[in-house]
């Protein structure tokens, strides 16, 4: 591995690191000091080492077997916070829910961000959204390291931004992005805030071990990634009809009181994780012919057999 001034560790539990608390091993994890430690990095990384960039795992399974090279794992250093001509300018690993905060405080309307779970360089990748509003919708510019270790400026059209996907390349390292949104009282920005998260404390398992919303709505979307109205199909919807509400594969469970969320009821593998939702597609398939897409993200390779 290049020398660095971050952190590099071999063989590090990724279990450690994502909210469902499941995975193997990295090869290994590069925590990079700052972006030019990270740039010099994966310059110096041999071009066939895979990479892949971890945000705050809110959103990723990790399967049992682990993930070969390197995933680099932003943190301090990457999560400052600032607020300049009616933007907000965070780095990758800022929460979510601070930016939301930082910028309601600010008098920006950046509220939808509150209650998505994650930081924002996931966010940008998969163009998170909440309440009808997505991250395309405040999105400036970007900052990002590429895999050769240049240092590139983000526009809109270079994401090509969709319903929870963008034209990111995959080993691309966000490391800040600028948004901007309408203006706003801070007192009544903190209210809506407060508002929408009893709203999901009330309809959502957030003290679970979770990843957020397992599958993507199979309709309603249009391919800018807006809302339309014109359908009405839900994730939670169909694997209620099929009686999935509950339902169980070892130490994984779909929630009780949401069924669209994948939880770690204790002791679940990533196969159990994994299995329990390649079940729900299967079975949803069977009763209505419309084939899930997972939102949440598996990475790795299994759990190597026994002999």
């Amino acid at each position: 591995m290049p020398p660095v001034r971050g952190t590099l560790t071999r063989g590090k539990a990724l279990c450690d690191l994502t909210w469902l608390r499941v995975g193997g091993p990295a090869d290994w994890l590069f925590q990079p000091a700052d972006i030019e430690d990270l740039a010099d990095f994966l310059r110096a990384l041999p071009a066939d080492v895979p990479v892949f960039p971890m945000g705050v795992g809110s959103n990723l399974i990790v399967r049992d077997g682990g993930l070969r090279g390197v995933v680099i794992r932003l943190g301090r250093g990457f999560n400052g916070i600032s607020v300049a001509d009616g933007c907000v300018t965070a780095g990758a690993a800022a929460l979510d829910a601070h930016v939301a905060r930082r910028a309601a405080a600010a008098g920006i309307d950046l509220t939808f961000l509150r209650t998505i779970p994650g930081a924002i360089g996931g966010a940008v990748r998969m163009n998170a959204g909440c309440y009808g509003r997505y991250v395309s919708d405040a999105f400036v510019s970007a900052r990002a390291v590429t895999r050769v270790g240049q240092v590139v400026t983000l526009t809109a059209d270079d994401l090509a931004f969709r319903y929870r996907e963008t034209d990111l390349a995959p080993e691309t390292v966000i490391v800040e992005a600028t948004l901007q949104g309408p203006a706003g009282d801070p007192a009544v920005l903190e209210a809506v805030m407060a508002e929408q998260l009893a709203k999901r404390d009330a309809t959502q398992p957030t003290k679970e071990r979770s990843a957020g919303s397992t599958f993507r709505n199979p309709a309603g979307f249009s391919s800018t990634g807006r809302a339309d109205d014109s359908h009405d199909l839900k994730a939670w919807k169909l694997i209620d009809d099929a009686g999935l509400r509950g339902a169980r594969q070892g130490g994984a469970q779909m929630s009780e009181k949401h069924s669209n969320f994948l939880i770690n009821a204790g002791g679940a593998t990533a196969a159990d994780l994994e299995g329990l939702g390649e079940e729900v597609r299967k079975r949803v398939f069977q009763e209505t012919g419309i084939r899930l897409e997972w939102e949440i993200m598996r990475v790795g390779e299994p759990a190597p057999k026994d002999d």
